[in-house]
């Protein structure tokens, strides 16, 4: 697996762990997080779609494809980062 692959697992574990943490406290959020988590959510999942094509097609997926998720991930995290802020 190339350094990229084992960077976006490491990265959707990451974001897996956090969001799990989340759910925990989601029950104590404000309106506006609730409002805000469906959101984040599908983002996560279109991203793990996303980790899952770059997989199946490793020795093709071009350099611009790994950023692209990269900057989802990242927009995951600073919703989770706000979100955590809201809590």
């Amino acid at each position: 697996m190339s350094k990229q692959l084992y960077d976006i697992d490491e990265i959707l574990e990451s974001l897996k762990q956090q969001s799990d943490e989340i759910k925990l406290q989601l029950h104590l959020a404000k309106a506006e997080v609730r409002d805000e988590w469906p959101v984040l959510e599908k983002k996560l999942e279109e991203l793990k779609n996303k980790a899952e094509a770059i997989r199946e097609e490793a020795g093709g997926a071009s350099e611009d494809i790994l950023e692209a998720a990269k900057l989802v991930a990242e927009e995951v995290r600073h919703g989770f980062e706000r979100i955590r802020k809201l809590l």
